[in-house]
């Protein structure tokens, strides 16, 4: 029994100091759980904003495609429309043996610019226009004193736009000054 009055006696002080280090044992441990909480919600905060990203992404690419998908479609039938335009240009609309042919022609186109406008096909016709290299293909310059310089004079093949998107840039010719001013008149001789 003494001995147990003895380890009692002394159990104070080691009871206190087991406490001070169980104490700051349990400071360091909460202390660890707390960053590793930080830690655990930064990772679910991060992984949350990548999936929403990863959705957005989706839904861009899903509506790019429904937007885009028939680019490559209308590309193959702008040749069709190329020709039955030129058709029209080199055929007569005087001669009546080929009126009726005429008039199936220009229905036709009708029916195809009709058909591609429905699908947000619109047509780049620049004649008059500025030059933009954004959606014109300049193929030669000209000197003009009738059109102001960098202005469309010609267009040898129209180009097309699908949904904002150039399909096909029109091929032009573009003015540009003349290098020599026109003789002026003398009034006086």
């Amino acid at each position: 029994m003494a001995d147990e009055q003895t380890l009692d006696t002394q159990n104070p002080e080691a009871q206190a100091a087991d406490a001070v280090a169980a104490g700051d044992d349990l400071a360091a441990r909460v202390q660890t759980l707390e960053e590793q909480l930080a830690a655990a919600q930064d990772q679910s905060l991060r992984m949350a904003a990548d999936l929403q990203n990863v959705r957005r992404r989706a839904e861009q690419d899903v509506e790019k495609a429904h937007k885009f998908a028939l680019e490559k479609f209308a590309g193959d039938l702008l040749p069709v429309i190329d020709s039955l335009e030129r058709g029209l240009e080199l055929s007569s609309p005087d001669d009546v043996s080929i009126k009726a042919v005429r008039e199936g022609m220009e229905l036709t186109l009708k029916l195809f610019h009709d058909t591609l406008a429905r699908y947000n096909l619109e047509v780049i016709d620049p004649h008059g226009a500025p030059f933009n290299p954004e959606h014109h293909q300049a193929m030669a310059m000209e000197e003009s004193i009738h059109a102001e310089p960098n202005s469309v004079l010609k267009v040898f093949q129209k180009g097309y736009v699908l949904n904002g998107r150039l399909l096909r840039p029109a091929m032009v010719v573009v003015s540009k000054a003349p290098t020599t001013l026109p003789p002026s008149i003398d009034e006086q001789a």
